[in-house]
């Protein structure tokens, strides 16, 4: 089969579909040879190591828990044969406790971002919690469940919860974007908010290639031996929240990580192609307007959805 790579942007090539599936069907995998690999990956490492870690956070052991954490991170990037490319840890301070801003493409991003010289806490989407085998290690390592859609309410409870994450010396992890869609979507202003309110620094992060390791949730294919780049920015720091609109500074953000994330140098991010990935209505996420295009698409789409609605109603 001719498909584009999952960037949406790459030209096209034969890649066959995955014909073996783990997981009840949300892992799938191309050939015999690597639906072995996967499962003795799986074995290896979704099994002792996680359990391990959501002990420790049951015992309150944090630091030992975020070791254990790291530890497992390298061992799956060595098993899934990810070529982890790194720049900008100098602008990284061991003993700070920041607000992590990183960009957003796939559930590989937390294997990058697990390797930075910190203690982290992730803020999770509430319907990752729903997942059997995940939700007992979220709950057990404090991850703070967020829910976009919930707009406002949903920021208070995140605010209420990160106090709790800064006291125990922890960083805490939000991406901005809040969807996996594609880098053409909007930052939200919770997390500047939140930096703001809690005096704490924020450290922006590009992060792009991730999506291709694995596709969920627009199809279950794993991939092996992809790249991966992270590049650490300067962080903003308190005083800068004070003295800007918050807006200006979530889009300066916005800007400098999309630019270094676009610029060549990195790992092609993830493109968002409504007619391959959906519109994904219910979902919270805007198109930045560096993207007018695609921005309006989006937007004549949901006019067009919210007049149907209105003509199904008045029938």
């Amino acid at each position: 089969m001719m498909t584009r790579d999952a960037s949406g942007d790459g030209p096209l090539r034969a890649e066959p579909e995955p014909r073996y599936f783990v997981a009840d069907g949300l892992i799938g995998v191309t050939t015999r040879r690597l639906y072995v690999r996967t499962l003795r990956g799986m074995a290896l490492w979704l099994g002792a190591p996680p359990a391990v870690a959501a002990c420790l956070g049951c015992l309150k052991a944090r630091r030992a828990m975020h070791g254990v954490e790291r530890w497992w991170a390298r061992r799956v990037v060595r098993h899934l044969g990810i070529r982890l490319e790194i720049a900008g840890l100098e602008h990284i301070a061991p003993d700070a406790r920041y607000i992590v801003a990183p960009l957003l493409e796939g559930f590989a991003d937390i294997l990058a971002l697990l390797h930075l010289p910190l203690q982290l806490r992730f803020a999770a989407r509430d319907e990752l919690f729903g997942w059997r085998f995940l939700a007992r290690y979220l709950c057990a390592a404090g991850r703070l469940r967020v829910s976009p859609e919930q707009g406002s309410r949903g920021y208070r409870r995140l605010r209420q919860a990160a106090t709790s994450v800064f006291a125990a010396e922890e960083s805490l992890v939000i991406f901005p974007q809040g969807t996996i869609l594609g880098i053409e979507t909007e930052f939200a202003p919770g997390a500047f908010a939140l930096a703001r309110a809690t005096q704490r620094p924020l450290l922006p992060i590009a992060l792009t290639g991730s999506h291709l390791v694995w596709e969920h949730p627009f199809s279950p294919r794993l991939r092996y031996d992809q790249r991966i780049s992270m590049c650490v920015l300067p962080p903003m720091l308190p005083e800068v929240f004070c003295d800007q609109d918050l807006n200006v500074i979530r889009q300066e953000v916005q800007r400098s990580l999309k630019a270094v994330a676009l610029g060549g140098q990195m790992a092609p991010p993830r493109r968002f192609v409504p007619e391959r990935d959906g519109y994904w209505e219910g979902y919270a996420y805007g198109i930045d307007p560096a993207f007018p295009a695609l921005a309006e698409q989006v937007a004549r789409y949901r006019r067009a959805h919210h007049h149907a609605h209105i003509a199904v109603a008045l029938a």
